[in-house]
């Protein structure tokens, strides 16, 4: 596969490789693109279906459902019956594997998503999300996770409930929603705070999929850098960003597999 790729791009993959091998404390964050790679649509791609004439961001807002509980609740029952297929990519499958691999090398590897989906933990990561589980359900009120009764949780695909029938809370009366970090919501504070102590400890920090440009992503390799960490991209479509050390502008289901590959892993 990296014999297809231009030789600058492998000189490059090459170069991040040496560098890796040689530090001990490695910070990863993912976003949209790697799951895309899986066949998620991404917030950017154009709603199908029933959904044709909506904006995800007019959807995804602590008003939209305090306005119209039913539409959203059935635009993320929605999602999750598109979500529900989907299966890791050489991308997390890699990333899975190396981080099995550091735990005997005694080698640090966090890894953080902005995704929602579970393709990561499907791979067999450990992974902190920052912008809360697609599988996960919680109060609208009084912020209870909530359990399915019938089917215990949304834990695999066999087990989802799909029905978009509004959910009472038991505790309070409150809608269930989403456990979500929605437009307009603050992220988890436990989970920022291991993004951001990941961050400021790391040799090196590895944004895949996700631009360096935009919060929290740029925040978080703004710190990085500023304590002294080189900054990788994986990205095919590379962001105009002087904080990054090595740019590898390809999918990351094509440079992931010979990364860890060229770095002993594999």
């Amino acid at each position: 596969m990296l014999a297809e790729l231009p030789s600058g791009l492998i000189a490059e993959v090459e170069r991040a490789a040496k560098l890796l091998a040689t530090k001990q404390r490695i910070c990863i964050l993912t976003g949209a693109g790697i799951s895309a790679e899986s066949g998620i649509p991404t917030f950017r791609d154009k709603q199908t279906g029933l959904w044709e004439n909506y904006s995800a961001e007019d959807l995804a807002t602590p008003d939209a459902f305090a306005r119209d509980p039913k539409l959203v609740w059935s635009w993320y029952q929605w999602r999750r019956q598109q979500v529900a297929s989907k299966k890791p990519n050489p991308a997390h499958i890699a990333l899975a594997q190396w981080q099995y691999h550091s735990r005997s090398t005694h080698h640090q590897l966090t890894l953080i998503t902005q995704n929602v989906d579970d393709l990561h933990e499907q791979a067999g990561s450990v992974v902190t999300h920052l912008h809360g589980n697609l599988w996960r359900n919680k109060c609208s009120r009084c912020d209870t996770p909530y359990q399915s009764q019938s089917n215990g949780s949304y834990d695999s695909e066999d087990s989802i409930n799909f029905d978009e029938a509004l959910i009472i809370c038991q505790h309070c009366d409150g809608y269930i929603r989403p456990d979500i970090v929605w437009f307009g919501e603050s992220l988890p504070v436990q989970s920022w705070q291991t993004a951001e102590e990941a961050a400021a400890d790391c040799d090196v920090f590895i944004s895949i999929g996700t631009s360096s440009l935009v919060y929290p992503a740029a925040g978080l390799a703004q710190l990085a850098k500023h304590n002294g960490a080189k900054i990788i991209e994986i990205n095919p479509y590379p962001t105009p960003n002087t904080l990054v050390n090595i740019t590898l502008a390809a999918k990351a289901g094509v440079i992931l597999p010979e990364l860890v590959k060229r770095m002993g892993v594999l």
